[in-house]
């Protein structure tokens, strides 16, 4: 078979949330579309701000000789400056435009770190429940993906993690506001892992980078705020997109920033471009970083999403579910009730609802939803979720 072992393999480990989605347009072209409650895939439907479509449109009309040419592989310098002052007022410290990349996206910038941070076998922490593709990119550059559980909450447990480091650890990924949870993670606890990684590291003899994965970071309720990952460690990265903020998740425009006093700052940067190249990436989408360079503070409508998490809480609270209430993203990870997610799953399908068991995400007994779909769809879905709970004996 011209197919590897490896490839199979994946493949039926592959991403629940995409074979919902897919299981969900089978189900919209049998029922009708308006008959099913899909809360499966996190993509973003509040349209982009207005003003991104009118930076496109003049931007497309451009015709400067050499503007769709090559660039350098970190990006234009001037968009790069942009990003720094856009993550120097984020982290509250001084970011300079040479130590930021542009990415294709916040995948390609993940990519990309650990292709330049990787030997084979270095392993790589990852708190559940956590973005399932992870595991992948981990094994794209020969590592090793060491799953350790966040506390009842969803919150940071520094004993776990101190119990999963080994010299073999080369860093840890977190993901605040986080996919699926919701969950931020404190300034208090970001400081207490910062520290902790630093410890570990001395003792070991090794370098425990903090990666930090923020898609997500304007999008939160409450007043809640992001903290800062570079006050918590000065060995660490941040990286990010517009997939999220400005609705834009097929654009593939992301971006990543190194601590200014991280460890060989220099040889790092060097084999992020290095990587950004070899990995096929080359440089991210040109046009795209022209447009979003023009539209820094420019986020889409939030309220929206929070309007939906308000009725979706009240929702689940009414049919009996229980959950930690997201303070940021656009998910909900209740728990199942049923010891067996998939099996719940299956019972909300019944009722049309499309639903993600949290096994998808690493940690079972829970189920993700997202709510990146209109409120009437939202409150439409109460019944299901109540005949489903009824079905599970509760």
């Amino acid at each position: 078979m011209p197919v590897s072992e490896k490839m199979l393999n994946f493949s039926k480990k592959s991403s629940m949330i995409r074979k919902m989605f897919e299981e969900g347009a089978r189900m919209k072209a049998q029922y009708g579309t308006e008959n099913v409650f899909d809360f499966s895939l996190g993509n973003p439907d509040v349209p982009p701000p207005a003003q991104f479509n009118e930076t496109i449109r003049r931007l497309a009309t451009d015709e400067t000789p050499g503007i769709h040419a090559y660039m350098p592989n970190a990006g234009y310098l001037w968009v790069r400056e942009s990003i720094a002052e856009r993550m120097s007022e984020e982290q509250g410290i001084s970011i300079n435009p040479q130590d930021t990349l542009m990415t294709c996206g916040a995948a390609g910038a993940l990519n990309v770190t650990l292709k330049a941070l990787l030997n084979p076998g270095d392993e790589v922490l990852l708190l559940a429940p956590y973005f399932v593709e992870y595991n992948f990119y981990i094994d794209n550059h020969g590592g090793l993906g060491k799953v350790v559980n966040t506390d009842s909450t969803f919150n940071i447990d520094l004993l776990a993690i101190e119990q999963a480091i080994t010299p073999k650890t080369r860093a840890i990924i977190i993901n605040s506001p986080n996919n699926p949870t919701g969950q931020i993670y404190s300034q208090e606890s970001l400081n207490a892992l910062g520290d902790l990684l630093r410890d570990c590291g001395n003792r070991l003899g090794t370098t425990i980078i903090l990666i930090a994965d923020e898609p997500y970071r304007k999008i939160v309720f409450e007043n809640h705020t992001v903290a800062s990952i570079f006050k918590a460690s000065s060995n660490s990265i941040v990286l990010s997109s517009y997939s999220k903020d400005l609705s834009l998740p097929g654009e593939r425009i992301g971006y990543l920033a190194v601590h200014p006093e991280i460890a060989d700052k220099t040889v790092l940067l060097d084999a992020m471009n290095l990587a950004t190249r070899i990995l096929g990436f080359v440089n991210a989408p040109a046009l795209m970083q022209r447009v979003v360079a023009g539209l820094k503070g420019v986020t889409v409508d939030n309220s929206v999403y929070e309007k939906r998490r308000e009725i979706f809480c009240s929702l689940l609270r009414d049919t009996g579910y229980t959950f930690v209430p997201p303070k940021g993203a656009f998910y909900i990870f209740p728990k199942s009730p049923i010891a067996d997610d998939s099996r719940f799953c299956e019972l909300l399908q019944e009722e049309k609802i499309l639903a993600v068991p949290g096994r998808g995400f690493g940690l079972e007994g829970y189920f993700r939803l997202a709510f990146c779909t209109d409120e009437k769809i939202i409150k439409r879905s109460a019944k299901g979720f109540a005949a489903a709970m009824q079905k599970a004996g509760f």
